[in-house]
């Protein structure tokens, strides 16, 4: 397993933009009124955001990155380094963090790619952007991490379709040499990639006609091959089977206690997983903030997403430690320790 600490990094601000667009979950007509109230009341999804056709990640993003920016009061010049995470790009080609680069004017000098990760991205892309901020050839950088998860579903899969909702997000982060480390532990099995996956659409599987012809799969189940399929049961299982090992993994290497955690932020995929994973790891319920009630599931971009809008007076009044955790698509999986102290954190933004 990928078990490291990174030093030199100072997270400086995290902020979050969501749809205006709210759709709830007892609107969704596809499925009975009682079958409402169960996904309500155990997948815990009463609300979500939806994104307006034209509007993308990296729109949500750089909402996002305007307030935190103004309230940093950093000069664009200065930011050297931008990471983009998402599965829902702007175009096949060019990679968005280009185009995301322009948008914001950042300078030539900054350095810009994406990464193609999904409900583990939050930590990978943090853990990315931390080690170039530690080798110390990067002074500022601007982790962004969100996702139109409602594009890709179908209204007519009750196994999907309101479980998900869109967000953008963005972290700042500086070199400090005085900043304590950040600790991780990411793990990956591909073994899994048929849990979560659309089937057709990239060079493995090009696009045809057929790609858009729905199909019955179960009942209550129809959707086209461009569409996210989720082996519910499977995804379930293994994250109950490998999260809280390594989260134990994590704490024992560190030294570091649960006792000493101020907070334990989930990826938001479901209430019942969260509550399994919460009593499991003997955690109180104040320890651990929800945002799946008002946001659903919104892939990498839960964890900060979760922090700005559950965390916002604790962020910006007292020093935190917190440990992340997000696993999924993939299969890939990962926890983090990190420590804030009063950080930027602005409204959480509605676009």
């Amino acid at each position: 397993m990928a078990l490291f600490s990174l030093s030199g990094t100072k997270v400086s601000g995290i902020s979050a933009a969501v749809p205006r667009n709210l759709e709830s979950n007892m609107d969704y007509r596809w499925i009975t009124k009682k079958e409402r109230e169960s996904l309500i009341k155990n997948i815990g999804v009463e609300t979500r955001r939806v994104a307006p056709k034209g509007v993308t990640t990296s729109d949500l993003c750089i909402a996002a990155a305007e307030p935190l920016l103004r309230e940093l009061n950093w000069d664009r010049r200065e930011i050297e380094l931008l990471v983009f995470v998402s599965q829902s790009r702007d175009y096949l080609v060019p990679t968005t963090a280009c185009i995301v680069q322009d948008r914001l004017g950042l300078p030539h000098s900054c350095l810009a790619f994406d990464i193609g990760m999904g409900c583990s991205g939050y930590l990978y892309g943090l853990s990315v952007a931390a080690g170039m901020l530690q080798a110390r050839a990067i002074r500022k950088a601007l982790l962004m991490v969100g996702d139109i998860s409602t594009l890709t579903t179908s209204y007519r899969d009750k196994s999907t379709y309101p479980l998900f909702g869109d967000v953008g997000t963005v972290t700042a982060l500086e070199y400090d040499p005085d900043a304590p480390a950040i600790h991780f532990n990411l793990q990956t099995d591909g073994s899994g990639y048929r849990a979560l996956i659309i089937p057709d659409g990239g060079a493995r599987n090009i696009m045809t006609r057929k790609s858009f012809d729905f199909k019955k799969i179960d009942q209550g189940i129809y959707r086209t091959n461009l569409h996210l399929e989720m082996n519910g049961i499977e995804v379930f299982n293994f994250t109950l089977r490998e999260v809280v090992p390594n989260i134990k993994t994590l704490l024992n290497s560190t030294g570091i206690s649960l006792q000493e955690i101020d907070h334990v932020v989930f990826h938001q995929a479901n209430r019942l997983i969260i509550e399994t994973l919460r009593k499991m790891l003997k955690l109180p319920p104040e320890k651990v903030p929800y945002s799946i009630r008002e946001f659903g599931n919104t892939s990498g971009g839960s964890l900060p997403l979760t922090m700005v809008a559950k965390l916002y007076e604790q962020l910006r009044t007292e020093p935190q430690q917190l440990l992340l955790s997000a696993f999924g698509v993939g299969l890939s999986w990962g926890s983090a320790i990190i420590e804030t102290d009063r950080i930027a954190v602005p409204d959480l933004l509605e676009v």
